[in-house]
């Protein structure tokens, strides 16, 4: 476990990136489409990535949707680890439900040894389930290094009781990484309440690229621009990193 608290920042796109180490992120989800809870990134943001001074774990998660995955999903998931594994990076993000929102145990050992030699965390797929203290044991026995959660509520914040047990139930067992909603003005009061010693953040704002600028009345009506683009925000990165290195 870390002494100290360990940031983590999501990003999907090259300038968030650049933003989150400048910033001075601990360690970078690597993503693409955030705005679907993130998916796997794409090859050139991964080959990217491999030049960063700091680890980079590349979501595993081939489509939008849920974590019920088919062969030919889990197929398409071993093929992106071994891109990573190519790439030199740190590790993976991934997961796998039941029907009922319980862990695949089957589906993840696989992935999971798959993955061998790799740093694994178990995204929040552990907010699914309808027996968390039961997940988080199989969690530890399958092998994971951190377990990405909001405490099964819609924010990091308001499952900060669950978080917190979790906390206390791995005693050091696993890395419980704090994340939803994660922010400069919450984040102390969070790992105050829970006791992690990891948190999970996007640590965006508005956009500054993308915006289509000069015509973008037409991008916005063919949806190349959605309204209220964000991206990653150096800027908050820092004062969450400032905020992070203080606790």
């Amino acid at each position: 476990m870390s002494e100290r608290v360990i940031l983590e920042v999501c990003v999907d796109t090259p300038a968030g990136l650049v933003a989150a180490i400048r910033g001075g992120a601990d360690r970078i989800e690597l993503c693409s489409s955030l705005a679907l809870q993130g998916l796997t990134p794409a090859p050139g943001l991964i080959a990217q990535a491999a030049a960063a001074p700091i680890p980079i774990y590349p979501m595993i998660r081939p489509r939008q949707g849920d974590f019920r995955y088919a062969e030919h999903d889990l197929d398409a998931m071993r093929r992106d680890i071994d891109a990573v594994r190519t790439a030199g990076l740190a590790g993976v993000v991934l997961g796998a439900s039941k029907a009922s929102g319980a862990l695949d145990e089957g589906a993840l050992t696989m992935l999971v040894r798959h993955a061998e030699g790799l740093g694994v965390t178990l995204h929040r797929a552990i907010d699914l389930t309808p027996d968390p203290a039961e997940a988080l044991e199989t969690a530890i026995g399958l092998g994971f290094e951190r377990i990405l959660t909001s405490g099964g509520a819609l924010n990091a914040m308001a499952g900060a009781e669950r978080i917190a047990a979790f906390v206390e139930q791995a005693a050091g067992r696993i890395a419980i990484l704090a994340g939803g909603g994660v922010n400069p003005a919450n984040v102390a009061e969070l790992v105050a309440r829970t006791g992690v010693r990891e948190v999970h953040s996007s640590g965006s704002g508005p956009a500054t690229e993308g915006l289509a600028a000069g015509h973008e009345e037409r991008a916005l009506h063919l949806g190349f621009v959605p309204t209220g683009l964000r991206d990653t925000d150096e800027a908050v990165v820092a004062r969450l990193a400032g905020v992070v290195r203080g606790l």
